[in-house]
């Protein structure tokens, strides 16, 4: 086991942290390999390669990178910017946003027909459609309506018609917009945090990530496989420690970690990583403790679209970095390309940690 001082306090860290590091730098490695057009594989670690884990930095995994795209397009006013944001994030899935699309044109405040929209998700299920991702669950608001996605269309209408935009246009904080969005029905911790993030992306708002982060289920897991004992330690608390000290971490396990063009790990991406530690513990450390019951990894990785080039919010100023690094025969980049990074899996295998 491993003792690390923080001020007067003492964490105790198990083998787990180890490999916690070691998904971050693998995965960022398979990203960037693929997005280099480098062959497969991009990685010789089979708990990597075979099951499906997210990208190390959560703006980069592909429906993220969509919901940028669709945050870019439209009009910047605060209340467009928080529809196509709702709109899309609580679907979650591009090809129900294709089919609104297609629908209305231009989706913005003029277009929002909930009567349209509700047809159109009412002949996709018919279908035979899944019109929501299985990525996270969703929950239902209660606006009465028999149907989930008819009562999340009046709960868009009803954020929109308090006057949120404005609302979380004049926040003073991350926090701040996170506590407007969890004051409406059916957002929770977890959701509201996601959202939260998802609008800093955009031109609504523009706070440091590293201001605040609420830690979901997954990642308390992770967490406490990585951690025997935090000493009082809040989990946000552990995560702030992870984002201060990553390079110091990935220097102690001997790992090349390549970022995302010049940016760091910021709150949110430490949070996820967790997450995915959690899932990879499972298999890589059977023996570690979690909070839940599962044992195994669900989803399996299946070979699917090719990286795109990747289009990041423009303040962050990396774009041009992005362009430097691709090959000049790389796809096209910017907010009018649409094609999704599938989530490309693989990895070195993870070497033997040393702990002290």
């Amino acid at each position: 086991m491993r003792s690390i001082r923080v001020g007067a306090r003492k964490l105790v860290a198990s083998p787990v942290l180890g490999s916690y590091w070691f998904v971050a730098s693998e995965r960022q490695r398979i990203y960037h390999g693929k997005l280099n057009g480098r062959p497969a594989p991009w990685s010789e670690d089979p708990i990597l390669t075979a099951h499906r884990f997210t990208n190390a930095y959560r703006a980069a995994d592909r429906v993220s990178q969509d919901l940028i795209r669709v945050q870019y397009e439209g009009p910047q006013d605060p209340d467009n910017i928080l529809l196509r944001t709702l709109l899309f994030r609580f679907f979650n899935k591009p090809e129900t946003w294709c089919l609104i699309e297609e629908a209305v044109s231009v989706v913005s405040t003029a277009t929002f027909d909930i009567g349209v929209l509700d047809g159109v998700l009412e002949d996709a299920m018919g279908r035979g459609e899944r019109v929501y991702s299985p990525a996270y669950i969703i929950p239902p608001p209660p606006f009465g309506a028999r149907r989930k996605h008819l009562n999340h269309l009046r709960l868009i209408e009803h954020i929109l018609a308090s006057g949120a935009g404005k609302k979380i246009a004049g926040a003073s904080s991350l926090q701040q917009v996170y506590r407007i969005l969890s004051a409406y029905p059916s957002l929770g911790p977890f959701l509201a945090f996601q959202l939260t993030i998802d609008l800093n992306y955009s031109t609504l708002i523009d706070f440091d990530e590293n201001e605040f982060v609420v830690a979901g289920p997954g990642a308390r897991s992770g967490l406490a496989k990585c951690f025997l004992d935090t000493d009082g330690f809040g989990p946000e608390d552990v995560i702030r420690w992870m984002v201060d000290h990553q390079e110091d971490e990935f220097e102690r396990y001997g790992l090349d970690f390549q970022d995302l063009f010049g940016r760091p790990l910021k709150m949110i991406d430490c949070q996820n990583l967790f997450c995915e530690t959690d899932k990879y513990a499972r298999v890589a450390h059977p023996e570690a403790a979690g909070i839940g019951a599962r044992v195994r990894i669900k989803q399996r990785y299946v070979p699917g679209r090719a990286v795109a080039a990747p289009f990041f919010p423009p303040k962050w100023g990396i774009n041009d970095a992005v362009k430097n690094v691709l090959p000049s025969n790389g796809p096209a980049d910017g907010p009018e390309d649409r094609r999704g990074d599938a989530v490309i899996l693989g990895a070195v295998s993870a070497p033997v940690l040393a702990f002290g």
